[in-house]
């Protein structure tokens, strides 16, 4: 069995280590070798993942059995439009890879009737908002926090707008509802349209970057336990809606008056790590269990799910990009049970979100 990971960061990192204790021989791709992914893959080249023929003819040329991609929303699409072309295993179509991807089709796919769905504005250009103020601001169709703005005013929007663009591929900004209260990550899995496992974590950012991810604390303890009974009903909802059967799926959402709303959703395993802190905290290693199904169809995994979740978190160490990395500057708790860096010392921060990029992270027991 031999499958083609789309990106070579630490996320994909992941994948492939899960991969290879599987017995799956790994092959790699990005535009540069410039990730941990590209030494750990059985093999690597440099092919641009959004380069769908040159992904396509490497596939041939290989004999590559399935393409995937863990954490990007970029490489998702291109590898289901693979998938549905060579006649390879994959969860979702093309069109709904792209419509999650992409803000200004997400919101009206879920429809105004969706419970999790908030009010919207899609602008091209700057111009009246007609959504209440305070409001956020954001590219339609990026990943990895960029461009996001929390924007008080028409004059603070405006001034905020040419930032958020910058960002979006298609030239598109979407402005949403601003929902005051917590942040929750949730991670799910669906089988033949079914949720068969949820667990939401708290989702603590850094006060002063708006949007960026500090820690990931499960059990989540921000919302009461109706709350999260209401998210499972609005994942289910939302899943059947946008078109995601089978497969892993990631949302953000925040809870106002204890009702949860869709921040953003993926049909993929999210950027965080989030299976390696739930492996240890629910049974299920949801990489595991995206691959057994994808390729052998082996949803077993599901049944190692402990009776209740054990509080841990995962904590992210993060830097101003541009900046150098010292590890020795990294404070590691001596009761963490994992930890991983994402660059040498004297390496490089490159800019990702380009604000406050993540540079480790440490799991712990609480």
């Amino acid at each position: 069995m031999k499958v083609l990971i789309l990106g070579v960061a630490a996320v994909q990192l992941d994948a492939i280590l899960e991969l290879r204790k599987m017995g799956v021989e790994t092959f790699a791709v990005a535009m540069a070798k410039d990730g941990p992914a590209a030494d750990a893959a059985d093999h690597f080249d440099v092919i641009n993942v959004l380069d769908e023929e040159a992904v396509a003819r490497h596939v041939r040329a290989n004999a590559i059995d399935a393409v995937y991609s863990t954490g990007s929303d970029l490489a998702m699409p291109v590898a289901c439009r693979i998938g549905e072309r060579l006649g390879l295993p994959h969860f979702t179509t093309s069109r709904v890879a792209y419509v999650c991807n992409h803000k200004d089709a997400m919101r009206p796919a879920l429809g105004p009737d969706c419970e999790g769905n908030v009010p919207h504005q899609v602008m091209e250009r700057s111009g009246p908002v007609s959504i209440p103020f305070p409001a956020i601001l954001k590219p339609a169709d990026s990943q990895g926090q960029r461009g996001i703005f929390l924007v008080r005013s028409q004059a603070e929007f405006e001034a905020h707008f040419g930032d958020a663009k910058k960002f979006s591929r298609e030239g598109k900004v979407i402005v949403e509802r601003y929902i005051d209260g917590p942040e929750v990550s949730v991670n799910g899995y669906m089988a033949n349209g079914v949720l068969r496992f949820m667990v939401a974590s708290d989702r603590e950012t850094w006060p002063e970057y708006t949007g960026l991810i500090h820690k990931h604390v499960v059990p989540g303890k921000s919302f009461a336990p109706e709350t999260e009974r209401l998210m499972k009903q609005v994942l289910q909802d939302a899943c059947n809606r946008i078109g995601i059967l089978n497969g892993p799926v990631y949302f953000q959402m925040k809870v106002m008056d204890e009702r949860p709303y869709i921040i953003e959703m993926t049909p993929r395993l999210d950027g965080c790590h989030m299976w390696n802190l739930l492996a240890r905290a629910t049974g299920v290693n949801l990489m595991r269990l995206t691959f057994g199904h994808l390729l052998f169809d082996d949803l077993s995994e599901l049944d190692r799910a402990f009776p209740q979740v054990k509080p841990m978190e995962l904590v992210f160490w993060c830097q101003k990009p541009g900046t150098t990395m010292d590890r020795s500057r990294l404070e590691l708790p001596a009761d963490a049970v994992d930890h991983f860096y994402y660059y040498e010392t004297g390496d490089f921060i490159r800019p990702v979100n380009g604000r406050f990029d993540k540079i480790g992270y440490y799991i712990r027991n609480l």
